[in-house]
């Protein structure tokens, strides 16, 4: 039985997440060079692209294996998914403010919206009265 507590449009997420890191990482991994060119960058360093692609794989198939767990899991996973996307926007925006090719936008709006997402679910469950911390938040007042 799943956790109550965690949202079944969170368990969604967690797949399209998965299916959005591995479809990126995959090509980073592979073919470096030839994935990053096709998005306007005219130097790659292919190390640094193959170890993006290795925390691609890390997180999002992570975020596959850990669909079915409970409150704490996901908890510990989206401090880790606000962290990555946080950081990925303010170093996007540094590297924007650079010259980084036009492609960097669009990945700044995808870092972005998986930002909101993540720190949304983060709060809420932080918030839910189904999950430790909830009921224990119950117990002592606001």
């Amino acid at each position: 039985m799943t956790d109550p507590a965690v949202p079944d449009s969170l368990r969604r997420w967690f797949v399209v997440h998965f299916v959005a890191d591995v479809l990126f990482a995959a090509p980073m991994i592979v073919a470096p060079e030839a994935t990053l060119r096709m998005f306007g960058w005219t130097t790659v360093d292919p190390v640094t692209t193959r170890l993006v692609g290795a925390a691609l794989v890390g997180i999002g198939v992570q975020s596959l294996l850990g669909r079915g767990e409970g409150a704490e899991v996901y908890r510990a996973m989206l401090s880790l998914k606000c962290l990555w996307s946080g950081a990925a926007v303010l170093g996007l925006l540094v590297s924007i403010a650079q010259g980084a090719p036009l492609m960097t936008w669009a990945f700044l709006a995808i870092f972005v919206a998986f930002a909101g997402v993540w720190n949304y679910y983060r709060l809420a469950l932080r918030r839910s009265p189904l999950t430790a911390r909830g009921r224990a938040r119950i117990h002592r007042g606001p």
